[in-house]
């Protein structure tokens, strides 16, 4: 098993900010912390502060369900892990899941072979690109991202803007260009004002017409 190491939380983020990148509801984000699956590693007291590592998780665990694993087996994945995989397991561990006749099963590779966290075995699998990815997805724009996979100009650095997603290289909320995009001549006051280009504000506003679907769907 990898050695333990402790990373201090990055960013701030509200359930609802943690949400919009995970592609779930706030309300799901609040319900994972208070479940277990995932941690509000910056703040526990209400209101719940989530970290860049905590959207992270959600995003696995997101995942895991899409992939058909039960909350049950997502919780004992923790579990098993926490000890060796620290305080974010899930992005931490090389995690793989293995379609069933009743349920997916996820399994975690060590060495040459991977460790079934449903107890029965070990097996040999490739491991899924999707969780793989993860990460590279969050510092993108999160979730919405799997919709838009030519998105070049929204990131998400949990230094900059505590982590809120922006326009890359700057510090202006993506959010926010969107927004002032939507307005009359606000276009022509984001090239002029903020300096951005046409691509640039066509990112975000597409970047946060998805973001906006997905809280549609998840509500």
């Amino acid at each position: 098993m990898a050695d333990v190491i402790r990373m201090p939380p990055r960013g701030r983020y509200l359930a609802w900010e943690a949400g919009q990148l995970a592609g779930v509801s706030g309300l799901t984000i609040g319900q994972w912390a208070r479940r277990g699956y995932i941690r509000s590693s910056v703040e526990q007291a209400i209101p719940r502060i989530y970290s860049f590592q905590d959207i992270a998780e959600a995003m696995v665990v997101h995942e895991l369900l899409e992939r058909g694993v039960t909350h049950r087996d997502i919780k004992k994945a923790i579990r098993e892990l926490g000890d060796c995989y620290g305080d974010w397991p899930l992005t931490d561990a090389k995690l793989a899941t293995i379609p069933g006749k009743a349920r997916a099963r996820v399994v975690a590779r060590e060495s040459e072979a991977d460790y079934d966290i449903g107890g029965l075995g070990w097996q040999q699998v490739i491991e899924p690109e999707n969780l793989e990815k993860i990460r590279a997805q969050l510092r993108r724009g999160g979730w919405a991202v799997r919709a838009l996979p030519d998105l070049e100009h929204i990131e998400v650095d949990p230094e900059r803007l505590s982590g809120r997603p922006t326009i890359r290289g700057r510090r202006i909320a993506a959010e926010d260009v969107a927004e002032i995009a939507a307005a009359r001549d606000g276009v022509e006051t984001l090239r002029e004002d903020y300096e951005l280009d046409e691509v640039e504000i066509a990112d975000a506003r597409r970047w946060w017409r998805e973001v906006r679907r997905l809280e549609a769907v998840a509500a």
